[in-house]
């Protein structure tokens, strides 16, 4: 319950910055792995990890021979991350922007990742910031790598995906409070 407090009083502070007023569910979070071959892939990054439903979700699945970056902004957050994920040792907290994604990598000798899983809001966030993101993405993600996005907007936000990647799926989890789901995406376009 400490982890739901937290994201309604940070919901209530920062509105849309913030993704959700509640952590997502085990089952939302077992979605949004959906597909990744846990025995072949090398490095996943995790974005806008919050409590870290979906970073459990991970940590149950990675093996040591999958290196994880956690990526996240806020402080409380990190914070709650670190206590939790830095006990693993192929697990890496790092509390800082997304938008310096490719430094963060480059400082730990990473230079393209298999899977992007994101939990952030990214279609509240401004046009610029948007195209920030996904240039970024599209620079650190192997050619055959997949972009995994949650939301607490089932379909939404379809059309919004389809504008960065030539390859949008949807899978619905109803079992969510609300029912959410998780876009998988594949092919990023060149970004204006």
């Amino acid at each position: 319950m400490t982890d739901h407090f937290l994201f309604i009083g940070k919901f209530l502070r920062h509105g849309t910055k913030i993704a959700s007023l509640a952590p997502s569910s085990r089952w939302l979070s077992r979605t949004t792995i959906r597909g990744i071959d846990w025995a072949r892939v090398k490095t996943v990054v995790e974005l806008g990890a919050g409590t870290g439903p979906i970073t459990r979700a991970i940590a149950d699945r990675a093996p040591e021979s999958c290196r994880v970056i956690v990526v996240e902004r806020d402080p409380d957050f990190a914070r709650i991350l670190r206590e939790r994920f830095q006990h693993l040792p192929h697990f890496e907290i790092v509390e800082d922007d997304v938008r310096d994604l490719a430094a963060i990598l480059a400082d730990r000798g990473v230079q393209k990742v298999e899977h992007v899983v994101s939990g952030l809001p990214v279609p509240s966030f401004p046009k610029e910031l948007q195209n920030d993101l996904f240039r970024v993405v599209k620079t650190i993600l192997a050619d055959d790598g997949t972009y995994h996005q949650i939301t607490e907007m089932p379909w939404v936000y379809w059309n919004f995906y389809r504008r960065f990647f030539d390859d949008v799926r949807f899978v619905f989890e109803p079992r969510n409070f609300p029912p959410a789901g998780a876009y998988f995406c594949r092919g990023l376009k060149e970004i204006a």
